[in-house]
């Protein structure tokens, strides 16, 4: 390569090359094409006599892949009825599409009724059929269904290599929808080849195994808005016309045969509809114009910079709207604030249009998919927003008219989205080795020693649940449901048993395990990677706990107890330390509480250690699963300690669970432990060491604080709610226990009005 003064730089230049074009393409489920040889794709010989039909999906949809079935024959657009129909006439369906195969099928009408006719019933197909007018039926147009009876797909997100586009259809070609293999923005200045993410370049779809270019002669900024979305991006630019048009000059494009039709409001290429035959008008050329182009916005957190200085950790970008409980960045549960405090939006009307509102507010593309029914687990606090009706232009959620009264709404229909972000690379620079599964193994990173870009292990010393969910969000594989300092069981790739990093400390925000804190080129790991490398198992679902204040506030009370009926939780350590130093008849003063932790999450909380671990206790009568789970403190204004809880360990169980849940854990009889989702445990105020020993504080003013899981020994799907705090106002006698909160549920400051909170400080570990 010319310019390159040395091996190493060849190297670094060759990877700043390759990984922007790979990294461009690899959340989107299809093939990785950049550089590949072109697949040549042989159209379906269909019988003479068969009929020509069209297909699309329509309807209620919550990503672009799915929907009701829609057939075109005859000049006009109908439906197919759900009798008789199986997963091989959805997997003929999906084929016709483009898509590789067919994932579920839905009957009575679940993406909304269709219109127009019904073209087929009682459709029976093998699932190798070319086309779903193969499939034997009752005769096209022969049906006793009505439209409550509409059939819809969900499809592969994965696409047919090779796949080509036929039009069937000489009229009415705009009511058509786009398919084509893939989409992709192909930087061509020098200048974007070597930025992550890309963002800008030609906009390039594949069809027929070739990319092709797109006539920019019909082309909006409407289609330039949705292309945008769908590559991670909120918004669009003005480029350069000029550059381009030089380019253009001396290159020879090929381009396909279609124009596109965007409104702007669609979050996928494929929900276009198609644009007049540009091959038909100008013999395949584009005489009258150039190679689309489009520059897009990225969101703060991904702006491109060069390959060594990526942004260390993702932040929210707006104040009014925040996503929890996601396990990758640009997921969750949607939240809003209100008159200061956050709450949740009720699902019903809740679509794409709205949820893609949400995702270009925080700097992501369009929206993936909208979810409903609480999917990432259930909030906190009031229901702020119901029936959201967005025009799909608005800045900000809050702008979209909405029923301000939320009746009838529960948490169990909180709303959230998956919003496509842009595909940054980080996904190729690590790896889990010698697992059983893909979800699980030894943690191996891409790093460059001596000049070579190698795989490596990293020590396991320190490694913890924090670190462990960064690996997993970074490969997509959700959250971190163990970390492991020992992997001696999982026998990774010999060639990379040395460690190339060492001391990673994690907030648990990072995008990328290179973002979080480590020593860098100066390793220190004493006891080497191999069998002591760092590992992880990762899970599609977390629990979530979350303290109710209601019923610590409503609980509180102070107890002067003798030292006499103190001495099993004397011996539990849970007294203040001057509790050795009084003699026997004297009293303590405990500030006495119930706590009541509920599991919101997406599955069922359980601990840490093994049965074989666990510490049986007298006191109890029981066995205790965690040494630590909850923290109690007293703290004074300023945030220091005054008084603490010193409850030894704790045994897990579901007190009560919501209607419809049925109770798994206990402690009595050695039983299972642990809190089941939808479920809460219950430390009543009257049981030993549910107290903080308040007898050496003086009175005045104090903040109580208790927070769960505190050593993030289990992984949760958001541990920001997992502190509770109350003012506390003591004057030596009585106390008051007021205004108790989940951490993160109020502003620092609010405003009367919504949207309330102008300035929102998350806090980091």
């Amino acid at each position: 390569m010319p310019g390159c003064s040395s091996h190493a730089c060849c190297l670094v230049a060759l990877l700043c090359l390759w990984v922007p074009c790979a990294a461009q393409y690899e959340a989107w489920g299809y093939p990785e094409a950049y550089g590949e040889a072109e697949e040549h794709h042989t159209a379906p010989e269909l019988p003479p006599d068969t009929p020509k039909i069209q297909l699309r999906l329509a309807g209620e949809k919550r990503k672009h892949n799915e929907g009701r079935v829609e057939v075109f024959y005859g000049g006009e657009w109908g439906t197919v009825c759900d009798d008789d129909f199986t997963i091989h006439a959805a997997h003929v369906v999906c084929r016709e599409l483009g898509y590789t195969e067919a994932v579920s099928w839905y009957p009575g009408s679940k993406y909304g009724k269709g219109e127009g006719r019904i073209w087929f019933d009682n459709v029976h197909c093998t699932g190798k059929e070319k086309t779903l007018a193969q499939c034997s039926s009752n005769g096209i147009g022969v049906s006793d269904c009505k439209h409550t009876e509409d059939v819809g797909v969900l499809c592969s997100d994965k696409r047919i290599p090779g796949f080509k586009f036929i039009n069937t259809l000489t009229n009415n070609i705009e009511s058509l929808n786009i398919h084509v293999e893939d989409v992709r923005i192909r930087a061509i200045l020098a200048s974007y080849r070597k930025r992550i993410p890309v963002t800008e370049g030609y906009v390039e779809v594949k069809d027929e195994g070739r990319w092709k270019q797109l006539c920019d002669v019909d082309w909006t900024p409407m289609n330039s808005h949705v292309i945008c979305g769908m590559f991670g991006f909120p918004g669009e630019r003005r480029y350069n016309a000029r550059v381009y048009k030089m380019f253009a000059r001396r290159r020879k494009h090929t381009y396909w045969d279609y124009s596109v039709n965007c409104t702007g409001t669609e979050s996928h290429l494929s929900s276009c509809k198609l644009g007049r035959n540009e091959a038909e008008k100008i013999n395949g050329s584009c005489a009258e114009g150039l190679p689309v182009v489009v520059s897009c916005v990225p969101g703060r957190s991904f702006a491109p910079t060069p390959m060594a200085g990526f942004r260390k950790a993702f932040r929210q970008e707006q104040p009014l709207v925040r996503l929890r409980g996601g396990a990758i960045v640009g997921e969750g549960r949607v939240e809003v604030l209100k008159n200061g405090e956050w709450g949740t939006i009720c699902d019903d009307n809740w679509n794409l249009i709205s949820a893609t509102v949400v995702c270009r507010e925080l700097g992501f593309g369009t929206a993936k998919e909208f979810l409903t029914g609480g999917r990432l687990g259930q909030g906190m606090g009031p229901v702020h927003m119901n029936e959201v009706e967005c025009s799909g232009f608005e800045k900000s959620i809050t702008e979209c008219s909405f029923n301000k009264e939320s009746l009838g709404c529960s948490h169990e229909e909180d709303a959230g989205v998956r919003c496509n972000v842009p595909a940054m690379g980080f996904q190729q620079r690590l790896r889990l080795s010698g697992g059983r599964n893909p979800f699980e193994g030894r943690v191996e990173v891409l790093a460059e020693r001596n000049g070579s870009l190698v795989w490596g292990t990293v020590c396991g010393e320190g490694w913890g649940t924090m670190e462990a969910m960064v690996v997993c969000r970074q490969l997509g594989l959700g959250f971190a449901s163990h970390a492991f300092q020992e992997t001696w069981y999982w026998p990774g790739e010999v060639s990379a048993d040395r460690v190339v990093m060492s001391g990673v400390r994690c907030s648990g925000t990072e995008m990328s395990l290179s973002h979080c804190l480590h020593h860098g080129e100066y390793l220190d790991c004493p006891r080497g990677g191999g069998r002591f490398a760092a590992g992880v198992s990762c899970s599609e679902t977390a629990p979530d706990l979350v303290l109710n204040p209601q019923i610590v506030e409503q609980t509180t009370y102070l107890e002067d107890r003798p030292m006499v009926m103190l001495q099993c939780a004397y011996e539990e350590d849970c007294l203040a330390r001057t509790a050795s130093q009084v003699p026997a008849n004297s009293y303590r003063r405990l500030l006495r509480f119930s706590s009541q932790i509920h599991n919101n999450g997406q599955s069922d909380f359980r601990p840490k250690a093994s049965r074989e671990s666990w510490v049986w206790h007298d006191c109890h009568r029981h066995y205790h699963s965690m040494e630590v789970f909850t923290h109690y403190d007293l703290l004074n204004l300023n945030g220091s300690k005054v008084a603490e809880g010193h409850k030894a360990s704790f045994c897990l169980e579901d007190s009560e669970c919501d209607e419809g849940i049925e109770k798994r854990y206990e402690c009595a009889n050695f039983g299972e432990q642990g809190i089941t989702l939808g479920c809460w445990d219950t430390y009543r105020h009257d049981i030993d060491c549910q107290w903080v020993d308040i007898t050496d504080v003086k009175p005045g003013d104090y903040i109580f604080q208790v927070v769960i899981n505190p050593n993030y020994e289990v992984a949760e799907s958001d541990y920001t709610n997992n502190v509770m705090k109350c003012r506390c106002r003591y004057d030596g006698h009585r106390i008051w226990m007021y205004s108790c909160h989940i951490g993160g549920s109020f502003s620092s400051e609010t405003e009367d009005t919504f949207p309330g909170l102008l300035n929102n400080q998350v806090t980091h570990r």
